[in-house]
């Protein structure tokens, strides 16, 4: 039913969906429901955040975990916790569910607290500083579902942190296979694939856009 390969306790589907939705609480059945549902919450989330709860200081991984429930607590029961199946796409795994607790204690500790709060950073400093956080957290995939869209949520608040618009992720949908790439040069600590992407992203060619994979 997924764009995921899942393997593991909590892959339960939502019954009367032909395996094509997750088990939520609002009883969606078809893809294209839960799509539309999923992108209205997440534009709440996104008025909600940058308006009226824009961190101030430095971001954690508390803001995530409140960010990714804020947004689908009254779809899933699993909201705003780590994900404890594991998951794969296209032969690629991410991180074991097992060590997601470790590991996003490390992104907290060693990665957040480098690279936020973004205020200051001139252009060149906040490519760096969303590239390298956008490839750690998507190689983890923390969530079980939404990765990508807080991802991009985290990246939009850093940015406007630094006294930026939000990112136009256009280029990255319309260059997927590239962006895919420039995300697993990140498993060699390579940053400066997704460098570009981000570089573009930024640029004031257009207005940024809520949602995206994943």
């Amino acid at each position: 039913m997924s764009r995921y390969d899942i393997a593991g306790s909590q892959a339960a589907l939502q019954p009367g969906s032909e395996e094509g939705v997750l088990a939520n609480k609002l009883g969606i059945t078809r893809p294209d429901d839960m799509n539309e549902a999923e992108l209205v919450l997440l534009q709440k989330l996104y008025f909600e955040v940058l308006r009226d709860h824009l961190p101030p200081g430095r971001i954690s991984v508390l803001h995530l975990r409140r960010w990714h429930r804020r947004w689908l607590g009254n779809v899933y029961d699993w909201a705003g916790q780590y994900r404890t199946v594991n998951m794969s796409k296209d032969g690629f795994p991410f991180a074991p569910a097992a060590q997601l607790p470790r590991l996003m204690q490390i992104f907290d500790t060693q990665y957040l607290t480098r690279y936020t709060p973004c205020k200051g950073m001139n252009t060149e400093q906040l490519v760096e500083a969303i590239a390298v956080l956008h490839v750690e957290f998507i190689l983890m995939h923390p969530f079980r579902e939404g990765n990508g869209r807080i991802s991009r949520l985290l990246a939009d608040v850093m940015a406007v942190q630094a006294g930026r618009d939000l990112l136009d992720y256009s280029c990255w949908e319309t260059n997927r296979s590239a962006y895919v790439a420039a995300i697993q040069k990140g498993m060699e600590c390579d940053y400066e694939p997704m460098k570009i992407w981000v570089s573009r992203a930024l640029e004031p060619a257009g207005e940024g856009s809520v949602g995206g994979e994943g």
